[in-house]
């Protein structure tokens, strides 16, 4: 019996008109897919953007079933920059697609048949240096002059790719016309029977499942999927009519159905949340897409986390960061929160124009939450009083009323330091000023006194910099 495999490419090819996950959605879902013992989850193209080699990185280890697959912009850079982003994977796959129709060679690929060759040769020889699978996807497969279709299987297959994938871009192909063209290159390419063969059927005419079946009894036993998206069929297209007819067609698959239907419910959850402004994933207010730095990253991929975060650094800044990362980094993984707190406690380190000399806090279920606020500026004492929208809102709100400006409070967290019920809270404020992110720390036994020290803390900041202007 004949084994099938999917691939999932939820992540390459987002819904049209749906809002890319972020950083922490994408590692969720890599996570979600992994548990249905797919052959692959397909991630993005790589470019020269630090933020897709950390979500390679991250996703390497996490991955136990499926290899990690990435689609590589065609040049050597970002096939060697791949191949290093990738090397704790479990199974590494490099992506490489070109166009072999007439029209997408022309107008997408600007190459001539003779030039398009030689570069699939060429790039795919380096990818096979770098990683051990090595996908050749066939753009517009159903479309091209079968003989340059020939041509470039070959081309791929002598220079190491380990899976050929053919593309129905067009979607008009019928189950029928699929199997014939899939016998034809068998015939025409005894090396192929050495490969895994692929086959990205469309869904346009609502006929991928037959599709499917078609050519993977012609010979192909790799199959793009997606479990959210408008492109690619979901996996319960080839999944579905296995379990009804598989053992009369031959064919099992290597899917986990017994939690398909729950993953798929989930990450069209986290999606959806992700089009409405929301994070399933990240249910606290203002909580950042989630990172995890290792002992040994370098300061470029810290200076990208640092960047994602909001923060705009200068260089001298951003050497003390990373010196602070790195003594935190030794004894555990960095997350996002304590990234934060990293660049808010060493970043632009500055003399306080204003200090904290007192507050007093009224608050209350049957009355509106009421700050006073004390602090010194110059050897002056200035006084703020504000209502706000609870304890934190009327002191933040008593601040501004002393400054004289109202700032964008970008985030805000707290979190216990310690235990017990004399535990030692820690407020983190970003606060942003004409674009620029800055960031404040406050530590106290009481939590709202630690909020007021990290709002003046950033509040410092910005003021150090508008005076230096």
């Amino acid at each position: 019996m004949k084994t099938i495999h999917l691939t999932d490419c939820t992540l390459r090819l987002p819904a049209q008109g749906q809002t890319a996950p972020g950083f922490r959605e994408k590692i969720e879902i890599i996570k979600e897919l992994d548990r249905l013992c797919i052959d692959a989850v397909e991630l993005n193209i790589l470019s020269a953007n630090k933020a897709h080699k950390l979500l390679l990185k991250t996703a390497a280890p996490l991955l136990q079933n499926a290899a990690l697959c990435c689609r590589c912009e065609n040049d050597a850079a970002a096939i060697a920059a791949c191949g290093e982003a990738m090397k704790e994977a479990k199974r590494a796959r490099i992506q490489l697609a070109f166009p072999t129709s007439t029209v997408q060679m022309v107008y997408l690929g600007g190459a001539k048949p003779a030039q398009l060759l030689a570069k699939i040769s060429a790039l795919v020889t380096e990818a096979a240096k770098v990683c051990k699978e090595v996908e050749f996807v066939a753009q517009d497969a159903t479309r091209s002059e079968e003989e340059f279709l020939v041509a470039a299987i070959d081309a791929a297959l002598n220079s190491g790719a380990t899976i050929i994938s053919l593309s129905d871009s067009a979607g008009t192909l019928l189950p029928e016309e699929i199997a014939a063209l899939i016998s034809r290159l068998y015939e025409k390419l005894p090396g192929l029977k050495n490969a895994t063969l692929g086959f990205a059927c469309s869904e346009k005419m609502h006929m991928a499942s037959a599709c499917m079946i078609a050519a993977a009894k012609a010979g192909a036993t790799l199959f793009k999927t997606a479990v959210s998206g408008e492109e690619l069929p979901k996996p319960n297209a080839i999944t579905d009519t296995l379990q009804l007819r598989g053992d009369s067609l031959g064919l099992k698959c290597d899917v986990n159905c017994t939690v398909l239907a729950q993953t798929e419910n989930k990450i069209t959850s986290m999606l959806c949340a992700r089009q409405s402004g929301l994070s399933a994933a990240a249910p606290v207010a203002g909580e950042q897409a989630e990172i995890l730095l290792q002992n040994g990253d370098d300061a470029a991929t810290v200076a990208a986390c640092v960047k994602q975060l909001g923060y705009d650094l200068t260089e001298e800044d951003m050497a003390h960061v990373y010196e602070s990362f790195c003594r935190v980094a030794r004894k555990k993984a960095v997350s996002s929160k304590e990234l934060d707190a990293i660049v808010a406690s060493t970043a632009l380190q500055v003399a306080p124009t204003y200090r904290l000399k007192s507050y007093m806090i009224n608050s209350g279920n049957v009355m509106s939450a009421s700050a006073q606020i004390e602090v010194e500026k110059d050897g002056k004492l200035l006084q703020g009083i504000s209502l706000g929208d609870g304890p934190i809102d009327a002191a933040f709100r008593a601040v501004e009323g002393i400054v004289g400006h109202h700032y964008d409070l970008d985030d805000f967290q707290i979190q216990s330091v310690t235990e017990g019920r004399e535990a030692v809270g820690e407020a983190l404020v970003k606060l942003r000023w004409e674009g620029k992110l800055y960031g404040g720390r406050g530590i106290s036994t009481d939590i709202i006194g630690a909020s007021i020290r990290a709002y003046l803390s950033a509040l410092n900041k910005i003021v150090y910099e508008e005076a230096a202007e």
